[in-house]
């Protein structure tokens, strides 16, 4: 009997956590994998900016010389993208294009997040009618379609890299806008943000010390988040006449000749800059992956 009760009270011991059997397998967590997924993408990355970079600074040529004799060229070891129906090469062209959109896209997004933050720290602070009217623009932008409210001021101004990237900012800055304005009103609920203003620290020393560090990680998010948004905001627009000179390459200008040439069967005119459009947004996803839940966790 007594036996009987020893193996009958006696559980399996449990593991290093306490969930079962140290025998018993344990599935793998699916974290581990976004670390070589984002090194992937990281390093995916640098190389479309590299080839951006580089290829124009070597391979210094005429964008606007034309060689018919050499036109709607298949790709191969002499044009790796193959030609125009120009003959102009889409490697370096492509490469041009890339650099432009980057740089626009880049300065759009940092415009959209300078906005976000002044709009947003404006309605938390301030508070009152401030605070409503803010919230106000922020739903009226928000309303509005941003290729619309785009192709909208694009059409205002006359097509240039400063009209994009002050389209980009001004389509853009409603999300960071909210976010500053919740963390910024969250941290004025805390305790210790209580007792330090009673102690007489000033607002500036809380928001240098306090504010600063959690708006930080974020706001590098966000503007992460709207760099693809900004070059497939640039591309539309250029695609659609609205934005860049026909003359100056980019990823818009590009796709619009791409698909003017398929008439003629020349489909890697189109091919390269849709390429690299869909590898910048796919590398810049890659890197971000998982950023926001490590922050909220």
């Amino acid at each position: 009997m007594r036996s009987d009760r020893v193996l009958h009270d006696r559980r399996p011991e449990a593991g290093p956590l306490g969930d079962g059997p140290p025998d018993a397998p344990r599935r793998a967590p699916r974290t581990r994998r976004l670390p070589a997924a984002r090194a992937v993408a990281v390093a995916g990355l640098v190389l479309l900016v590299a080839y951006a970079v580089l290829v124009p600074l070597l391979l210094p040529v005429d964008l606007d010389l034309v060689d018919y004799g050499t036109g709607a060229t298949a790709p191969s070891a002499a044009h790796p993208f193959g030609t125009d129906l120009a003959g102009r090469d889409l490697f370096v062209r492509s490469a041009h294009g890339l650099r432009v959109s980057l740089v626009a896209a880049l300065a759009g997004a940092l415009g959209a997040v300078v906005v976000g933050s002044v709009v947003g720290a404006a309605c938390a602070l301030l508070g009152g009618r401030a605070d409503r009217w803010g919230m106000r623009l922020v739903d009226g932008v928000n309303a509005v379609p941003h290729l619309l409210l785009g192709i909208v001021v694009a059409a205002a101004l006359r097509g240039s890299l400063v009209t994009i990237v002050l389209v980009v900012a001004a389509t853009h800055w409603t999300q960071t806008a909210r976010l500053v304005r919740a963390e910024l009103l969250a941290l004025g609920a805390q305790d210790f943000y209580r007792a330090a203003v009673a102690l007489g620290f000033t607002r500036r020393q809380l928001l240098r010390h306090h504010a600063g560090p959690r708006l930080a990680t974020q706001l590098a998010v966000a503007f992460g988040l709207l760099v693809p948004h900004a070059v497939w905001h640039e591309s539309t627009l250029t695609f659609l006449g609205l934005g860049l000179p026909p003359h100056q390459p980019s990823l818009g200008a590009l796709l619009d000749l791409g698909q003017q040439a398929l008439l003629s069967q020349a489909w890697w005119t189109l091919a390269a800059p849709a390429g690299l459009l869909v590898a910048v947004t796919v590398c810049l996803a890659g890197c971000l992956s998982g950023r926001e839940g490590e922050h909220h966790a």
